[in-house]
């Protein structure tokens, strides 16, 4: 007999070896409002079949829990490609990228043919049949050549691809009816778990709704989203062109010694991109109603420090003289923060901001006044004046950067003509697999991580436990201002993976398994492990990477 502690209800119980975690599930009671999906066993995520060997610490998941959201999310991946090839025979699904509250998926019928609303209403019927049937998803773990012969076999190039350079010597793949699929993490024990979701056209694909983490028993709230949808598009276009749709093209194009041009041609791109986006700045400069602000914001970790710099650059080489403010250096003193109900600092609310100096600081500036700007002592947690003084001069444009720089609040009363808005993100665009899409924020955690530990702020446990509470302000302070800016600018890289693989393994190592946030510290490691590893000698020192990995010619 071996015991299991269950963290839900602070007890322990005996089973018989090979006991599975669904049949320990029905002994151990605790408020359930949602139904249990996953477990984390000694902090690693698995599924509800997992069969327990050796004494274990176990702690029960619903979809409000990250990691039980990702395992109903693949899940949902497997019900649709399982209804659309059954429908649509030789058909291709593509799981791209996450966008308005659900997963935009294209599918590619054997025809040739677009997906009609009749057939969007079939594929709907078919994966609602599927769940009612309950049928099982069945695991099954091999040696990786097996798995790669049966993804030949099927014409999963994506696969073959992918498995072909993990290096592993075994594989696990999943079978839903006759139809094999692979996923990178685990499974609900059947379609019967997957009650809540949706489908609906979106643009020239499909929109899967998903349900709300907040609310698991209702959908995510569907919020258009035209200008994010352009430039994954826009991504996507660029990664076709070069024939790197999958991190197998990506693995395989660094075998065979593309590396270098990989970094130059995203370098290239993005550098191209900020020149378009300073010339319109000028353009709009010297119009009828000048631009006299730029304000620029985008979430943790998306590169806006650099971005400005290199922004900067360019607006000089068009004859402007850029001029920076950062809404940090606007922070009411520490003392005056506001809190969460726990006490602890919220140092991501707006009110952290002295908003309503700053908006006058903004005014006079661009009525041509002298002003004496504040900067933000993080050890003592005051603002002082060190007698730092601007005033925009002839050909002088001001930049304004921070997490709350499109707030209407932070600049209500300065004209919308005279406001150039920049949001910067970063969008993964390729895929792990056709069905495996790369979580957007995974590349800014992982940068985060990186840099955070690089500079001796936090270690990796720390920030992997402090994630949540920045994702959740992000939803709330930063997110709902992307649509409104006048631009969009893509931070990711195109083998960033490939790059970070190198700096974050060793940091992610040093996460004790015996603490809640090895999970995560878990499924990074093996998430990165599908990356040929390629090292940042020929990354530029001013490149957007460079802020986070070290090596930077601007100064921070």
């Amino acid at each position: 007999m071996l015991q299991v502690y269950c963290k839900n209800t602070g007890t322990s119980r005996k089973y018989p070896e090979g006991t599975s975690l669904s049949q320990m599930l029905e002994d151990f009671e605790f408020e359930r409002p949602y139904p249990i999906v996953s477990a984390k066993v000694n902090n690693v995520s698995q599924g509800l079949k997992f069969k327990v060997y050796q004494n274990k610490d176990i702690e029960f998941m619903d979809v409000r829990e990250s990691s039980g959201m990702r395992v109903y999310f693949r899940s949902m991946c497997f019900l649709l490609y399982k209804a659309a090839v059954d429908l649509f025979p030789d058909s291709q699904l593509y799981m791209e990228h996450p966008i308005s509250g659900g997963y935009f998926c294209h599918l590619r019928k054997a025809d040739g043919t677009d997906i009609t609303a009749e057939d969007l209403k079939l594929l709907e019927d078919a994966m609602r049949t599927l769940v009612e049937k309950d049928l099982p998803f069945h695991r099954y773990d091999v040696q990786t050549d097996r798995a790669i012969k049966e993804f030949r076999r099927y014409g999963y190039s994506d696969k073959v691809r992918l498995l072909s350079s993990s290096g592993e010597a075994y594989t696990d793949y999943y079978t839903l009816g006759d139809t094999p699929d692979y996923y990178y993490g685990k499974l609900v024990p059947s379609t019967g778990y997957l009650k809540v979701w949706g489908l609906m056209p979106y643009h020239d694909g499909i929109l899967l709704r998903l349900p709300s983490r907040h609310n698991p028993s209702e959908l995510v709230p569907f919020q258009d989203q035209p200008r994010t949808y352009e430039m994954f598009k826009e991504n996507l276009r660029w990664n076709r062109i070069m024939h790197l749709n999958t991190v197998g093209d990506v693995n395989d194009a660094i075998l065979s010694g593309q590396a270098s041009e990989l970094i130059q041609v995203a370098e290239a791109l993005q550098e191209k991109k900020i020149v378009q986006i300073a010339e319109e700045i000028d353009r709009r400069y010297r119009g009828e109603n000048p631009t006299k602000v730029v304000l620029i914001t985008g979430p943790s970790s998306s590169g806006k420090t650099t971005f400005c710099k290199r922004l900067s650059t360019q607006l000089k080489a068009c004859g402007l003289k850029p001029m920076s403010i950062s809404t940090d250096d606007y922070f009411v003193n520490r003392l005056d923060t506001p809190r969460f109900p726990d006490g602890s600092f919220d140092f991501d609310n707006f009110d952290t901001v002295d908003h309503d100096l700053m908006e006058r600081d903004i005014m006079k500036l661009i009525s041509g006044e002298e002003v004496s700007v504040p900067e933000y002592n993080f050890v003592t947690g005051l603002r002082e004046y060190n007698g730092k003084k601007i005033k925009l001069e002839k050909d002088c444009i001001l930049l304004v950067e921070g997490i709350h720089a499109l707030n209407p609040d932070l600049t209500s009363e300065i004209p919308e003509d005279s406001k150039f808005k920049i949001f910067i993100n970063t969008l993964t665009g390729i895929l792990l697999d056709n069905h495996n899409g790369i979580p957007t924020s995974d590349n800014r955690l992982l940068r985060r991580i990186v840099r955070d530990y690089n500079k001796g702020a936090f270690t990796a446990r720390e920030s992997i436990s402090n994630w949540p509470n920045v994702c959740d302000a992000e939803e709330k302070w930063i997110y709902p201002y992307q649509e409104t800016a006048d631009v969009m600018f893509n931070s990711a890289y195109l083998i960033e993976f490939a790059v970070l693989k190198n700096h974050a393994e060793p940091i992610l190592r040093s996460v004790p398994q015996n603490c809640p946030e090895y999970s995560e510290a878990h499924r990074l490691l093996k998430f990165i492990h599908y990356f040929i590893p390629v090292p940042d000698k020929e990354i530029p020192s001013t490149s957007l990477l460079r802020e986070f990995v070290g090596g930077s010619s601007f100064q921070y």
